[in-house]
């Protein structure tokens, strides 16, 4: 149960309901900082459609980050995402592996990628041969964008957590992580 109450369009100041266009619980606790809420909806907003890193790399990453912290919330939502942009069933089999200290048999990037994710939830800092990986195949640009995602998502699993924010009860959401649920 969630710590605080979820917000809802009626609870907030005209000017701020705009912050509820995507009524998800995430927005919904969010929305009792309006001026927190907006840097990092735009941020996420940005992640989603304004880099140019390939959409489901990101979307793995974020699935890695999701799995390892065993967040519901956060995993539930980019099953979700993830399959928009192309993550099958063996990607969610393969980030179970490589987490579990298999080799999957994705490819090279794809594994640093996870890997990646890895090391920066588990140890603050992706290793230098990850890092030496990642650089062979990505633009500076998208390294950075890499970094700052799986960055970004380690925050917002931690604020999740501590929240308590709950997956939306009867949402597609909830149906994600019933049909792929996280391991005890």
């Amino acid at each position: 149960m969630a710590r605080l109450p979820y917000l809802d369009e009626a609870d907030l100041k005209p000017e701020d309901r705009d912050l509820l266009k995507r009524p998800i619980n995430l927005h919904r606790m969010h929305a009792h900082s309006p001026g927190m809420a907006r840097p990092f909806t735009a941020l996420g907003h940005h992640i989603r459609y304004g880099s140019t890193l390939d959409p489901r790399l990101r979307e793995l990453a974020i699935l890695q980050v999701g799995y390892l912290t065993k967040s519901p919330y956060e995993y539930s939502h980019h099953l979700k995402i993830g399959k928009d942009f192309g993550v099958t069933v063996e990607d969610l089999a393969a980030i179970e592996t490589e987490t579990n200290g298999g080799t999957s048999s994705l490819p090279e990037l794809d594994r640093a990628v996870l890997r990646a994710a890895r090391e920066m939830t588990e140890g603050l800092k992706a290793s230098d041969e990850t890092f030496a990986t990642l650089q062979a195949h990505f633009s500076n640009e998208h390294l950075v964008d890499l970094i700052t995602i799986i960055a970004f998502y380690n925050g917002v699993v931690r604020f999740l957590a501590t929240m308590d924010v709950d997956v939306e009860p009867g949402s597609s959401y909830e149906a994600e992580i019933l049909a792929h649920p996280l391991p005890e």
